[in-house]
């Protein structure tokens, strides 16, 4: 397993459990997926200054083709809920998922679900206002559905 494949699996696991990210949070993975990229990647000589310099995001990005760690941790929380969807209204898991929850809910603007982050993912994709829970029933429409959100192109 290379350096770049570790840190992966190493940030997803972190991130990719009962967590919501935010912009905020997000911002930070892509900062310190950068960051390890530029070390392993090392800097480069400048062919008209002749001095060592930093790459810049966009060359990291040409040298390093797979998707950002931020669309790797929406594909899979796309493919988790997809699993969920499919299982049925019978476990447990499912309710956590789509249910409401009851009694008095604190003050301030409510938290982000995950079914935000689902409808948030579809609405990138262009399927903002699609019945996800049908969608996800046929394994093809939804594997593809994933795999667009793992290929997205979103700075």
């Amino acid at each position: 397993m290379t350096r770049i494949q570790n840190m992966k699996l190493v940030t997803t696991k972190f991130k990719s459990g009962g967590l919501h990210e935010t912009f905020r949070e997000e911002r930070k993975l892509r900062v310190f997926e950068n960051m390890v990229l530029r070390r392993i990647f090392g800097p480069r000589r400048d062919e008209v200054t002749v001095e060592w310099r930093r790459l810049h995001n966009e060359e990291i990005n040409d040298l390093y083709s797979s998707p950002n760690i931020v669309r790797v941790i929406k594909s899979r929380r796309m493919r988790w809920v997809g699993h969920v969807a499919r299982i049925g209204e019978e476990r447990g898991v499912y309710w956590i998922l789509v249910g409401k929850p009851e009694g008095k809910r604190p003050l301030g603007r409510p938290r982000r679900r995950w079914v935000d982050n689902i409808r948030m993912g579809l609405q990138e994709v262009g399927c903002g206002y699609v019945d996800w829970i049908g969608l996800a029933q046929d394994r093809d429409r939804w594997r593809t559905l994933v795999s667009t959100v793992m290929n997205l192109r979103v700075p």
